[in-house]
This record gives C-alpha cells, sequence and structure tokens, in this order.
C-alpha cells in the first residue's frame, strides 16, 4: 500500500459562471478554501441562512440522469462532475457556493473545474488523508448494471458502457491518478441518445443542455460542435461519473471496480454497500464532524430503501398502458408488480406546472394530484391484470381520503397500492402516498375498465 498522504485544500477562492444542465438557471460557482477534516460541502447562497450539504452518500435523494443532493427542502443537483473534479485532482476540503440549485454545466466535462482548481492552486494541510483499502470483493448488480469491487494496490476502473440496444459499446480501463485522471478522463463529455430527448424535455430536464455542452448520438450519427475528444468518449465519462458518485465515500478507495453499463443510481447504491461494510466494521468513512447542537440530537440515517431506485416499467411502458401525458401523468416509474400491489415513483420537481398557481410563494404538491396519482398507479395494476385486450382504468370514486403531511418539490413520492377487490370490470383498491418513509396522503379508490 502507498504511504499515507496529506490532505488537501485550494489556495485561494475562485468563481466560475455559467447554466445548469438540467435547471437551465444562470449560476456562479465558488469554490473556497476549507480547513483540514472538513470535506466537501455544498453552500446555498442564494437561500436564506445559506444552508450547507455535505457531500456524503447519506445526503442523496435522486439519482435519475444525475446525481442530486438534499437536506430538508434544499436541492443541489447535478452535483457529479464538480465531484469528479475535486477528487480527481486531489482536493479533499473544501466548500462549492452556488447561487442557484445546480452548478455550472460548462462543456459538459470536468475540464473547466479542473482549470479552476489549478487557477486557484493546491495548499497541503497538516492531517493526513485516510484511503480505505478494499479487502474483500464486493459485488452488486441492478437491471442490467453489473459492478464488482476488488482489493488492489491502488484505485483503478475498469469500464465497459453501452445502450439498450448494445449500440456504442466502448470499454476502457485506468488507474486513477491525478495525472491520468486529467489527462484520460476530465475532457470526456456529456452525452444522451436523440430517442431521449422528448422525454428529457416532457420531464422539466436539460432545460440549459445544447450541443456546446453535450454529445447528441443519432443512429449512427455523433451530433457535436467539435469532433470526439476521445474515440471512446462515452465509457470514459461513464468513469468520470464513477469518479465523482464514489467522491460520496469520503475517503479515496484503493480497489479495483469492474463496472458493465454503470449508472448514477448504481454507483451510489455500491458507495452505500462501501459505507455500511465501513460501519460495521467500526471504521466509518472520512466525514466533517456534526455541528455541536446536532451532535446530541444525532440519529443514525435510515436505511436506503431499494424500491426508490428499483423500475420494472418505465415512463414510456407505463404510457402504454394508461392514457395520461404530460402534464397530468403522475407517476414516471413502477418500482414493483404484483398481481395484487404495485408501487409507483413519482419524482416532484420545482417546475411541475401546477406549481406556478398553487401556494408560488409555498409550493405544495396538490393533494387533488396525489389523489389522481394513486387512480393512475392502479390503473397501471388494472391494465397488467387484464393485458388481454385494450382497456382504460375510469376512476369512479374515493373513500376515506386524508392528506396528513404537505409534499414539496424535491420529495420523492411513493405511491403503494393494494387490490382488495376485483370483480368482472370493478376493482377497489387501497393506495398511500409516502414520502421518506412517511404517509403523506391515503385513499380507497374504486374504478372501472372499459373497452378502449
Amino acid at each position: 500500500m502507498p504511504a499515507v498522504l496529506s490532505q488537501q485544500t485550494i489556495k485561494r477562492s475562485v468563481s466560475f459562471s455559467g447554466v445548469g444542465l438540467h435547471s437551465g438557471n444562470r449560476v456562479t460557482m465558488t469554490l473556497v478554501p476549507a480547513p483540514a477534516g472538513h470535506g466537501i460541502r455544498f453552500r446555498r447562497v442564494d437561500l436564506e441562512a445559506r444552508p450547507e450539504i455535505e457531500a456524503r452518500i447519506e445526503n442523496v435523494v435522486d439519482t435519475q440522469r444525475s446525481t442530486t443532493l438534499g437536506k430538508g427542502s434544499v436541492r443541489i443537483h447535478t452535483v457529479e462532475h464538480v465531484l469528479a473534479a475535486l477528487s480527481g485532482c486531489g482536493v479533499d476540503n473544501v466548500v462549492v457556493e452556488l447561487d442557484a440549485n445546480e452548478p455550472p454545466i460548462a462543456d459538459g466535462s470536468a475540464r473547466e473545474y479542473c482549470r479552476l482548481i489549478h487557477s486557484a492552486g493546491l495548499q497541503v494541510q497538516d492531517a493526513p488523508r485516510q484511503p480505505y483499502a478494499v479487502t474483500e470483493p464486493l459485488a452488486l448488480q441492478m437491471g442490467d448494471t453489473l459492478m464488482h469491487l476488488i482489493p488492489a494496490p491502488e484505485f483503478r476502473i475498469t469500464c465497459t458502457s453501452a445502450d439498450k440496444a448494445g449500440r456504442y459499446t466502448q470499454f476502457f480501463s485506468l488507474v486513477i491518478t491525478p495525472d491520468s485522471w486529467e489527462r484520460e478522463l476530465a475532457h470526456a463529455r456529456t452525452f444522451c441518445f436523440f430517442e431521449e430527448i422528448e422525454y428529457l424535455i416532457k420531464n422539466g430536464l436539460i432545460k440549459g443542455g445544447s450541443l456546446e455542452n453535450a454529445v447528441v448520438i443519432r443512429d449512427d450519427a455523433v451530433l457535436t460542435t467539435e469532433p470526439l475528444r476521445y474515440p471512446d468518449e462515452f465509457v470514459r465519462h461513464k468513469m468520470l461519473d464513477i469518479v465523482g458518485d464514489l467522491a460520496l465515500f469520503g475517503r479515496p478507495i484503493l480497489g479495483h471496480l469492474v463496472a458493465v453499463r454503470p449508472s448514477h443510481t448504481a454507483n451510489c447504491e455500491l458507495v452505500r454497500q462501501l459505507d455500511a461494510r465501513c460501519r460495521r466494521a467500526n471504521m466509518p468513512a472520512f466525514a466533517p464532524p456534526p455541528a455541536p447542537a446536532a451532535q446530541a440530537a444525532s440519529q443514525p440515517p435510515p436505511p436506503h430503501d431499494p424500491v426508490l431506485d428499483a423500475c420494472v416499467l418505465d415512463v414510456s411502458e407505463i404510457m402504454k398502458l394508461i392514457p395520461h401525458r404530460y402534464p397530468f401523468l403522475l407517476v414516471d416509474r413502477i418500482a414493483r408488480l404484483e398481481p395484487e400491489r404495485i408501487i409507483g415513483i413519482k419524482n416532484v420537481t420545482i417546475n411541475e406546472p401546477f406549481f406556478q398557481g398553487h401556494f408560488p410563494g409555498h409550493p405544495i404538491f396538490p393533494g387533488v394530484l396525489q389523489l389522481e396519482a394513486i387512480a393512475q398507479v392502479a390503473g397501471v395494476l388494472m391494465r397488467k391484470r387484464f393485458a388481454d385486450k385494450p382497456q382504460i382504468a375510469y376512476f369512479m370514486s374515493a373513500e376515506e381520503v386524508k392528506w396528513r403531511k404537505p409534499v414539496l418539490p424535491g420529495d420523492t413520492l411513493v405511491i403503494e397500492v393494494d387490490l382488495l377487490k376485483a370483480r368482472g370490470k370493478v376493482g377497489k383498491a387501497r393506495g398511500t402516498c409516502k414520502v421518506r418513509g412517511e404517509v403523506v396522503s391515503e385513499a380507497v379508490v374504486t374504478f372501472m375498465l372499459m373497452d378502449a
């Protein structure tokens, strides 16, 4: 094992401005030096009290298309590229100040962030860095994604990427050091497939996206404002994302990660399992100490619910079963589907159209739409039970309706529906909406299937 090195921060504050990839908001990001043991924290300087969120796995609240950190109602979206640059360049302690909810996307890679770090300079600190040496293999499979972390004397990533149709299959392997990171990975840009763009736009994403900050793949053509920076740029960007997501562990890793079709969801789940292994060994990952006021009342983080990451039906498959469309489709994916039970997921964002008129100064997800979401998820369950011919589930009545807690932008609504009875074409089900395991609304709904 290499000798333990010292922690590092940056010598001075530096700033960079641009637009957020998904929000499209103008934003200025400032990197601020931080003391040893501080870790990486994001600070929203546009909000009252300038709240901070530690870049730690327990603060990850969403991994669809990017990695989002959250604490209370505060969110920081698309943090993976900034974290990759800080980790790749060897910065352990820094405050990332933002005057919006998402860092600037720059050119879609980590190149501009690396330049920013170099312009600030690195400052060695009087505290040891504490790498984690993998001693036992750790394997993970989530859908098409396979990840296997095995012991090694250095940090290596070996990655294979491809889309669901097997197009643009690429492979790359690299020992990650500050030099190899910047030379081989930092310049790789984010990318998407042309057929995904309509879905992303309808779901309020990529508002700041363009060919200036992303590569678009359309059939056999690659749409970009400049030639590809690497012949295998797509797999290298996947590895860039891995470096950023693994930074949420809070310590450098000595091990060899083999990844096939990685995703933010799988990357973060790997970190959770690695963090849980450390906790079981009574060796918690290095992280900044809690504030004194919160320390006495601190509780262990709740266990991660795998339902939040599961997907048995995506939104395109849901739209084949029920007639609802944007802006009235209120379920993003189905996480679990059984003969008499179904669980749907709805990610609530500030971009929902109803927030423009529903308490715009204090946005709350309308209770009647939570009831509609229960009915839609129930409709998916009935359509799957009677899949032999096209039918539509019509909402007939609701009983025992209760709204218990407000649902806010940034929350993830887990919609659980249990079928109570189904006679002929009429069904009755009990539905419950939850946020972070707490019930926010519930109802018993009745509906009827009619020929389409």
